[in-house]
């Protein structure tokens, strides 16, 4: 059985991992149409946003008054998620054409974000479609929104 600040840490990490990253693959596709600015900017989130994101984590649950342990769990829980899921986008950005590794970063990544959703609901007893719905919207608008922002920058910059 998994401690639940572990799972805390795991969830954020994996959640944060799929969303920063899919608008950095998206909005650098549209912006840039290469793959090496894709590559070299998933390895900054998988490495630098994942200690942001655990420092993150690790303030707010010392903030709560947590254990120490259930602070570092959760710390590592984050760091550790985030780490590992932002770099499993490199695989296809190395492996396809580009506009294909881009169409299955973002089924991958919505893939995993329902399968994440759908635990998260049951444990919560919640209904799951509604969450799953919720969290594919919010990375659904992410993905829009960073696709213009790549247009943006690519017809004013380019």
């Amino acid at each position: 059985m998994v401690r639940q600040s572990f799972k805390a840490g795991l969830s954020f990490g994996i959640t944060s991992g799929i969303i920063t990253t899919l608008g950095l693959i998206v909005g650098f596709h549209s912006g840039f149409h290469s793959k090496l600015p894709i590559i070299g900017g998933i390895l900054i989130i998988a490495i630098a946003d994942a200690f942001s994101d655990s420092l993150g984590i690790h303030i707010s649950e010392e903030s709560e008054k947590h254990s120490s342990r259930y602070v570092w769990e959760s710390t590592f829980g984050t760091f550790f998620a985030k780490l590992v899921f932002a770099s499993t986008f490199i695989l296809p950005i190395l492996l396809f054409e580009l506009s294909l590794a881009i169409i299955i970063s973002i089924i991958w990544g919505l893939a995993a974000l329902c399968v994440l959703s759908f635990f998260v609901a049951k444990e919560r007893k919640a209904r799951p479609w509604k969450v799953v719905l919720e969290h594919l919207a919010i990375a659904l608008v992410v993905i829009i929104v960073t696709h213009y922002i790549g247009d943006w920058l690519a017809l004013t910059f380019g």
